[in-house]
This record gives C-alpha cells, sequence and structure tokens, in this order.
C-alpha cells in the first residue's frame, strides 16, 4: 500500500479525528535515558536530544517540562509519504485562522499537533476544508484555482476586474 497522492482526493476524503487527550513536547538531553513509563506517540532523535511527544500526564509523572499543550488530530486517510501539498494545504488553512501547529507524517496517516484550547475550532476549519474540496474534486484545475483566488476562469475578465479593481 503506497497511500493516496491525489491533492484533491485527500483534501476532500480526509476525515479528521480529534483524540481526546492533551499531549505536550518534551526533550530529554543526549545521553541522557528516556525515563520509564513513557509510551511516547513520537520520539525524534536531533543533536540538542530526544524529542518526545507524549501525555501531559506522562510527562508530570516523568518530571520533565512539557511545552505546548495540545491535542492531536489523526487525518484518516492514508496520505502516501510522497503526497504534495497535502499538509501544506491544511497548515494554510490553520495559520489563516492563526492557529500554530505541528505536524507529524507517519506511514499510513498524518496527525496535526493544535493548541488544546482551539482543538475544536481546528476540527471546524478541516471539515470546512474537506468540503469545499469534495465539492471542487471534479472540477478542472483552472476552475479550482478560480474559486480559491475569488476569480472566475479568463473568458470573464471582464467580470473579474469588477470582484478585484486592482
Amino acid at each position: 500500500m503506497t497511500g493516496e497522492t491525489n491533492l484533491q482526493r485527500l483534501l476532500a476524503s480526509m476525515t479528521p479525528q480529534l483524540l481526546p487527550r492533551i499531549y505536550v513536547f518534551a526533550t530529554v538531553a543526549p545521553g541522557v535515558a528516556m525515563p520509564d513509563g513513557l509510551d511516547p506517540v513520537m520520539q525524534f532523535r536531533e543533536r540538542e536530544g530526544l524529542t518526545l511527544i507524549v501525555t501531559e500526564d506522562e510527562a508530570k509523572s516523568a518530571g520533565l517540562a512539557g511545552t505546548f499543550r495540545c491535542r492531536m488530530i489523526t487525518l484518516d486517510i492514508h496520505s502516501s509519504l510522497e503526497a504534495v501539498g497535502f499538509l501544506a494545504a491544511i497548515t494554510a488553512r490553520l495559520a489563516a485562522a492563526g492557529m500554530g501547529v505541528n505536524p507529524v507524517s507517519a506511514f499510513y496517516h498524518d496527525h496535526l499537533f493544535v493548541p488544546a484550547e482551539r482543538a475544536e475550532e481546528a476540527m471546524k476549519l478541516l471539515r470546512e476544508l474537506a468540503r469545499q474540496s469534495f465539492a471542487t474534486k471534479d472540477l478542472q484545475r483552472e476552475e479550482v484555482e478560480a474559486i480559491a483566488s475569488g476569480h472566475m476562469a479568463s473568458e470573464h475578465d471582464d467580470l473579474n476586474s469588477v470582484l478585484d479593481p486592482r
């Protein structure tokens, strides 16, 4: 299974799932063992240390200082690791709402870590993006771009000038 690469299908078919727990990002210095009892949802080794995404409760129990209280949203579609633009479209939509997001791609799915207090808002934005993409998935690329930019196809430039008098 290689996963979906078509951007329109990815956006239209994604089903965001909000997980119930609160997560934090924590770090362990190089050469220091990860505390016992941790079950990170993600770990990534950098030269500065081991980054962990763990539940807030796990971080507290292990004596780790966690940062970025967040909720995890799983985009329930098997996206290809070679898909182009999927996370860019999603993070751009959240950024337009002034929302920071930390995306993580795994083999089958993409996961978004969004501020805990804005998780429901993120879900609403993602559902809207999926609905809009579903409605346009059968359109030609130029038509989708025209809709996204707020302009009609080039044969209607006279009307476009009314929409954008620049």
